[in-house]
């Protein structure tokens, strides 16, 4: 009896589980963004801020699209954006609790989380898009991962503190 307790889903913890990985989501959404146009835009003069948004838009569908859009390929990027860093933060709140029962730091588990995430969604736009940055430069790898920290840390601390409020 007790097996099968264990093995079935409690749809308010699942619940629970989904609300907090769409708002750790969102917050790492906004502060990737921010460390963006403090480093891509403000430092390294890559993209103007403007560029942010529509960034994805052309990742996703290429530069061409990107520019035949015009002004909506600020709100498909911004959508392509936040789907996946809302969908990333429910991903990570359903598998975080694994980690903490064997009592892993969320910080580490992020760091790691970024790489994977950096991996998995590069090598989505290469197969989506050619038109995309050469991502066997130090410079782009480097980059993404740095940016992707500053998603995957604030997500994994929010679920952290947020997972651990509800037990």
């Amino acid at each position: 009896m007790a097996t099968t307790a264990s093995a079935t889903v409690n749809h308010g913890e699942l619940g629970e589980t989904v609300r907090v990985g769409l708002l750790g989501g969102l917050i790492g959404g906004v502060i990737i963004w921010i460390y963006e146009a403090i480093v891509w835009v403000g430092i390294q003069h890559l993209m103007p801020l403007a560029g942010i948004p529509r960034n994805a838009t052309g990742l996703v569908f290429g530069k061409d699209v990107q520019d035949s859009l015009g002004a909506v390929a600020y709100l498909v990027g911004t959508g392509i954006h936040f789907f996946f860093a809302l969908a990333w933060g429910v991903a990570f709140a359903w598998v975080w609790p694994a980690f903490a029962r064997r009592g892993y730091e969320a910080s580490l588990i992020g760091m790691f989380f970024a790489v994977f995430l950096w991996i998995v969604m590069h090598i989505a736009i290469a197969v989506a898009s050619s038109s995309h940055p050469n991502y066997l430069d130090p410079n782009v790898i480097i980059g993404g991962f740095m940016s992707h920290l500053f998603y995957a840390v604030p997500l994994a601390l929010f679920v952290k503190h947020r997972l651990a409020a509800n037990d």
